[in-house]
């Protein structure tokens, strides 16, 4: 057994000798236990971006805000409404006290919607049923400049206007490339909901496409879950680039209040009605002459066709119209249009309104179990347009 001052002796010297170590590092090295430094490199860069270390990962669109709210105006509606007449009204002895009070049977209603700048010349994009039956319009800017609106021309079958307003130096949006929108992209709402004032929403494109909804003759919508609210009708749907999307037209409720289920007109489709009511006063679309059926199950087996069978059953058909004329009959089941299946009512009726008159369509069907191919040429449709 070992002496005990021996067995202390080496256990601490040791202890000592790191201690002498590490106080040595801790005088004469500090740099090598202090926290990690931004690299100032890193540093320039983000004050120039006007962020910070904390904030560098941020996710904002206030960029895209920015670029395409000021675009985005209020539209004021005035409708003379006259009241209904009260045999009071004749009495002169209250007769004389009601005369002293002006339009004393006519009262002034305000409603209040949205709308988009689309063009340097002023013409601005919003919704039919916004300024439907107004005597007078005042667009209203973010920048707190008013001015009245002449309306150019309105679609009541899509749902779109195009009023005009005289002002210097206005804000014009940018629109997205044609058909660049996909189902999961970032979309934001910019409107006037309840009259609140602009106000953003944000969501995701829920689905294109949509149609089949009974809002109006010719429907495509994209659906968004981006809140819209009353107010916001005429409003923009843009991107997260800033540019836009569609205009905002409807939305589906059991509430009254937004539900996650907006509807919003392409801005493609705005833009071929802008085009053609500044250009003819009026929106051409093509037309087939035809009126028609889904083939249905039910309907085929009724009509002892094959159940599988897809496509659309001729039930009428205009004179002189260009079916007739490429030699279509009653009870003709078209299978393709122009190289798209036609088993889809609605899509091909949209698909026809998109040509133009003169335009050809090439038709597929079966008429008595046999195949034919035709041609026609589309004509022009008759809308029923609002005109100023």
């Amino acid at each position: 057994m070992q002496p005990l001052s021996a067995t202390l002796k080496r256990l601490v010297v040791p202890v000592l000798t790191g201690l002498v170590t590490a106080l040595a590092i801790l005088q004469w090295a500090p740099g090598w236990i202090q926290p990690a430094r931004l690299n100032p490199a890193t540093a320039i860069t983000l004050q120039q971006s006007g962020q910070s270390a904390s904030d560098s990962g941020k996710v904002s669109y206030a960029a895209a805000v920015d670029a395409a709210a000021p675009a985005v105006v209020n539209i004021y509606t005035r409708q003379t409404v006259k009241r209904k007449h009260h045999p009071i009204f004749d009495d002169p002895q209250f007769n004389q006290f009601l005369q002293k009070a002006p339009d004393h049977q006519q009262r002034m209603k305000s409603s209040l919607g949205s709308g988009v700048i689309v063009a340097a010349e002023g013409y601005v994009l919003t919704n039919h049923h916004v300024i439907r039956s107004a005597d007078e319009i005042v667009v209203a800017l973010r920048d707190g400049r008013e001015a009245n609106a002449m309306l150019v021309g309105s679609d009541s079958e899509v749902d779109l206007a195009l009023l005009k307003i005289e002002l210097p130096d206005i804000p014009v949006i940018t629109l997205a490339s044609e058909r660049s929108q996909s189902v999961g992209d970032v979309v934001l709402a910019i409107g006037n909901p309840f009259g609140v004032g602009q106000t953003v929403t944000m969501g995701i494109i829920s689905a294109i496409g949509r149609n089949q909804l009974g809002l109006n003759t010719y429907e495509n919508y994209i659906q968004t879950d981006a809140a819209i609210n009353p107010g916001n009708s005429g409003g923009a749907l843009i991107n997260a680039y800033g540019e836009l999307v569609g205009i905002n037209a409807a939305i589906y409720s059991q509430s009254g209040g937004s539900e996650g289920i907006g509807f919003a007109i392409p801005a493609e489709t705005a833009v071929r009605v802008l085009t053609d009511l500044i250009t003819h006063g009026t929106t051409i679309r093509g037309w087939l002459g035809i009126e028609v059926q889904e083939a249905t199950p039910a309907l085929l087996h009724q009509l002892q066709l094959p159940d599988a069978l897809r496509g659309l059953i001729v039930t009428g058909i205009y004179p002189a119209g260009p079916a007739e004329q490429a030699g279509l009959a009653i009870g003709d089941i078209l299978t393709m249009i122009n190289d798209q299946d036609a088993a889809n009512a609605r899509r091909a009726m949209n698909q026809i309104a998109a040509l133009r008159p003169g335009d050809s369509i090439d038709l597929r069907l079966l008429r008595g179990g046999e195949s034919l191919h035709t041609r026609a040429i589309a004509g022009q449709r008759q809308s029923q347009l609002k005109q100023p």
